[in-house]
């Protein structure tokens, strides 16, 4: 039950390129709320056209928080972002605002609704010795010695996935804990937020619509000069940087400029990794993201705002 006076906590998540930045914005001015962006590649500072971050007109009519929190050669992880949100929700609403989480990385939208991280700190030194293995090794080598930390197994841990290997490995070697033991420990982490009542949008679009709309997302990118912020970006540091060099757009135009793609196969390749993308977020909300409302335009139509239960908050 929720007690009377509790402070609303806005949510509006949705697949990429459905249209939920427009929506958001357009609630967030009308009820003088602050936007918080959830989005892994727009905490990226320079990250502006793949991630397509909001415009410096949009982030004057609104102001916006969650956007350039780090360099492209550095790393920044769900732990930093979810101590960063939890400070700006609770400056914000002592203020007597209000704040809507809107984005689509589902790892870093579950952290508003379950415990996702542990608070394991890990030194400078252990991470410089786990990369120089994985250098020397390659994910073999870690995993040889991640299980020799882990008798016991590792669980349901992707170890195909060089990033949660790698994540896992250091907190092992940080704690001197098994996974198993770190799981144990984890799972007596609190629900956060609950002193917030939590209301939830889903937006998405039928595939026909989805389909045009990514189309048009590329060839936008394209046309404003996505290879060109890559390339700025390679001499930033991206490439030393796995998972913003990874993100969707962003591989794409690094294979063109290795000489992997044509220039006329990058709008392609990028628009079917986004449709694959699209096709796991919508798995990921559907396991994890229990929404009050779903919104599914139809035709291409733009998100009415009176069509969202909360659209005006009195």
């Amino acid at each position: 039950m929720v007690k009377s006076g509790t402070p609303n906590l806005y949510f509006l998540a949705g697949v990429t390129a459905s249209g939920k930045s427009a929506m958001a914005l357009e609630w967030a001015e009308k009820n003088e709320a602050e936007i918080l962006s959830c989005d892994s590649v727009a905490l990226y500072r320079g990250m502006d056209i793949g991630s397509a971050k909001p415009n410096h007109e949009e982030q004057t009519r609104v102001k916006h928080h969650g956007l350039d929190l780090a360099n492209v050669d550095q790393g920044y992880d769900v732990s930093q972002y979810n101590k960063y949100a939890e400070a700006i929700i609770k400056e914000v609403y002592q203020r007597k605002g209000k704040v809507l989480v809107v984005g689509g990385s589902g790892f870093y939208l579950r952290s508003f609704f379950s415990a996702v991280v542990d608070e394991v700190m890990v030194s400078n030194e252990i991470k410089n010795s786990v990369q120089e293995l994985y250098q020397l090794e390659g994910l073999d080598g870690l995993i040889e010695k991640l299980n020799n930390l882990n008798p016991s197994g590792l669980g349901k841990l992707d170890n195909l996935n060089p990033v949660r290997v790698i994540k896992a490995l250091e907190r092992c070697m940080a704690t001197g804990s098994t996974l198993l033991e770190l799981k144990v420990e984890f799972e007596k982490k609190p629900t956060p937020y609950c002193n917030f009542q939590k209301k939830t949008c889903l937006v998405d679009r039928g595939d026909e619509d989805i389909e045009n709309l990514i189309k048009f997302r590329t060839q936008s990118m394209l046309a404003n000069g996505l290879i060109e912020e890559v390339e700025g970006l390679i001499d930033r540091g991206l490439l030393h940087n796995y998972p913003a060099s990874s993100s969707v757009g962003y591989r794409e135009i690094l294979s063109y400029l290795r000489g992997e793609l044509s220039r006329d196969e990058i709008g392609p390749a990028i628009a079917l990794s986004t449709r694959q993308l699209v096709s796991k977020q919508r798995k990921w909300f559907r396991k994890y993201y229990q929404a009050d409302q779903i919104l599914i335009p139809t035709g291409g139509e733009p998100l009415n705002l009176d069509d969202l239960i909360w659209h005006s908050d009195t």
